[in-house]
């Protein structure tokens, strides 16, 4: 069996997100929207800790992945934060007022 380490890209490649067996079918909505939710997450259980989000960078480079184009501004994306795409930026609304449906 492989380990985690030689199954990583090489630093600054990136091609497709691996293969995630909760979500088997072509949607991948749910799964964009999973990882948009275990990124915000992350961030938020290290900021609290005081460290680093660097680790939740796999995250958010998942959810940007595979969410749709047409969800992205026209601006160039950070490392971090995430840049708001049309959903993403209503959800990032709803997690600030407090009114997200979702557990985060």
């Amino acid at each position: 069996m492989l380990d985690v380490d030689s199954q990583k890209p090489p630093k600054g490649k990136w091609s497709t997100p691996p293969f995630d067996p909760r979500f088997p079918n072509q949607n991948q909505t749910q799964n964009c929207y999973q990882n948009f939710l275990d990124y915000h997450r992350c961030v938020k259980r290290m900021n609290r800790r005081g460290k680093s989000a660097q680790p939740c960078q796999y995250y958010f480079r998942v959810f940007h992945s595979l969410c749709p184009m047409s969800w992205l501004n026209r601006r160039p994306l950070p490392p971090l934060p995430p840049l708001p795409r049309h959903q993403v930026q209503r959800w990032t609304q709803q997690i600030q007022d407090g009114t997200f449906a979702g557990k985060i």
